[in-house]
């Protein structure tokens, strides 16, 4: 019978740079979800209504790759051009320092960051710059995506930005997590009726 192939979209990106995997074969990238997840968690934390531009920023090293090779159609390396750590870091500060329309830029780019930093936790690691082909494994490069290990991380991550949201609740500001409705019927905010209907609401 006919092998199948993974149909992630890592593995599609594999393939079209000429590396071939089948699905039996376990994938050594980090799920978008995870990466998702990961982008969206961070900057919940620090600036919730930015969280979408995040999450776009935190796929873009991949879906930027896969615009670059619909426009080329040349082989190359996975994770280069896009996944250059010098490329998001200096494309931050300009947004950082130079130039922004209310932090998006800035949210977006730090996405990108994010990426390569999970990227970076596998065997295949990530280039920190045109100048070398020598790849970055953080932490050993010990993590092996698309196991449980990797979804046990995302959890974790993502409680511990719960938990910092958690403590800024009731301080003031947008933040559209955790109401506390007891608290606000407490002040007269809101009446008995509205938090009876929402004081499970958490989002």
């Amino acid at each position: 019978g006919s092998i199948k192939l993974c149909r992630c979209v890592h593995c599609k990106i594999h393939r079209w740079y000429g590396a071939w995997r089948p699905a039996s074969a376990r994938c050594a990238s980090l799920k978008w979800i995870s990466h998702i997840c990961i982008a969206g968690a961070a900057c919940a934390v620090f600036n919730p209504a930015l969280v979408p531009v995040a999450m776009i920023g935190g796929l873009a090293p991949d879906w930027l790759e896969i615009l670059q090779k619909k426009v080329n159609r040349r082989g190359g390396k996975h994770r280069s051009t896009t996944h250059y750590l010098a490329f998001w870091v200096l494309l931050t500060a300009f947004f950082l320092f130079v130039w922004d329309w209310r932090s998006v830029g800035y949210w977006f780019a730090l996405g990108g960051v994010i990426h390569w930093i999970c990227d970076s936790l596998n065997a295949s690691g990530v280039p920190v710059g045109w100048w070398s082909d020598r790849r970055v494994h953080l932490a050993g490069g010990r993590l092996r995506f698309g196991s449980g290990a990797e979804y046990a991380t995302v959890i974790v991550f993502v409680a511990i930005c719960a938990a910092a949201i958690w403590t800024r609740s009731g301080t003031g500001g947008f933040l559209p997590f955790f109401y506390q409705w007891g608290k606000y019927y407490e002040q007269g905010v809101v009446d008995g009726a509205e938090w009876r209907a929402k004081r499970w609401d958490f989002i």
